[in-house]
């Protein structure tokens, strides 16, 4: 038994030697020091010798065992110092190298122009109000003087979730909200994305931007609702711009206008853009009809009050000369790289 005690320790001490990765240390300490491992098997055969050699024998292996262990630790201590410095060697940073360029993001050229309106209508002190994208029927329709059956939802084309659930198809439904909970004077917008079923084509998305704009006070006039849209066209595209006024209908507001801006792209001649008609409708607008002001509870014999709605899209084509509104959707880095 000491003889082989003996043997055991001096072959383990060698074999350590040759052990370079952490996983050649294990097998090393399974095969001598593991439950089957070799100087535990002498240590279960202490019970096959003389009792008078048993204890002498018993501290020999417990003795080999502690060298072994100790041996063990310093090698696998040795070889994680290795490891460590390879590693660091392998993962210095050299500081003097030249720093990798990284391009600045900028900001989307519908985000740009959102802001810029913004401004403007803060400019003339209109607030900004906000609203949810997922509407109630009853403030994307009925509260806005569009009942049930009426017309004017077949024209919208609406993503409905359920009868009366839907993914709303104007912030008009933000105008109401504030209305409901907001006594007059009121002058606000409500700009943000609405959605509807329409094909997609040069001035067509299915998703698109709106800014809707609602003063309500006593007073109020058609000539107010002319001269706050002169004004604001003329803070965006400057005194040379050309506009129009076209009689229209929406079920909200009566009387009511669409108002449209001299082409960007053959100034006014004619083109694929503007269905050769020289012009490109940008906003819709009107006095507010009597029913919204009595559904939000606002008396319209005291009050009176007009809104305009602008497709923000349709702002940025003119802006930027795009002359197809799908390139503000398809995030082709060329294009956005003019901005």
């Amino acid at each position: 038994m000491k003889q082989l005690l003996e043997k055991i320790k001096q072959e383990a001490i060698n074999s350590l030697q040759n052990a370079e990765k952490i996983e050649d240390l294990e097998s090393f300490r399974v095969k001598y020091l593991g439950k089957k491992g070799e100087v535990t098997s002498v240590l279960k055969g202490l019970g096959s010798i003389a009792p008078e050699e048993r204890k002498e024998v018993g501290a020999l292996a417990n003795e080999v065992r502690a060298i072994i262990e100790e041996k063990l630790n310093e090698k696998k201590e040795a070889v994680q110092n290795a490891l460590m410095n390879e590693k660091l060697k392998k993962e210095v940073i050299d500081v003097t190298m030249p720093g990798k360029k990284c391009d600045m993001g900028k900001l989307h050229p519908l985000a740009t122009v959102r802001k810029q309106l913004e401004d403007i209508f803060m400019g003339m002190g209109f607030s900004i109000a906000d609203g949810p994208e997922v509407e109630l029927d009853y403030y994307n329709f009925e509260a806005l003087n569009i009942p049930k059956n009426h017309p004017a939802r077949d024209t919208q084309d609406t993503f409905y979730i359920n009868d009366d659930v839907v993914l709303r198809t104007q912030t008009s439904s933000v105008q109401v909200r504030v209305m409901e909970n907001t006594k007059p004077p009121i002058r606000v917008i409500s700009p943000g994305r609405v959605f509807r079923s329409d094909a997609v084509d040069a001035t067509h998305s299915p998703v698109f931007h709106q800014i809707e704009g609602l003063v309500v006070d006593k007073g109020v006039t058609m000539g107010d609702l002319k001269g706050t849209l002169e004004l604001f066209m003329k803070r965006l595209y400057g005194d040379d711009v050309k506009i129009r006024l076209r009689p229209h209908h929406f079920p909200f507001t009566e009387p009511s206008a669409e108002v449209d801006v001299s082409c960007f792209v053959c100034g006014g001649k004619g083109c694929r853009v503007c269905k050769k008609e020289g012009f490109i409708e940008v906003l819709g607008a009107g006095m507010v009809h009597p029913k919204v002001l009595k559904n939000c509870g606002i008396d319209p014999e005291i009050y009176s009050g007009f809104a305009f709605g602008i497709g923000l899209e349709r702002i940025v084509m003119r802006s930027y000369n795009i002359d197809d509104m799908r390139h503000l959707y398809e995030n082709d880095v060329r294009f956005l790289k003019q901005f």
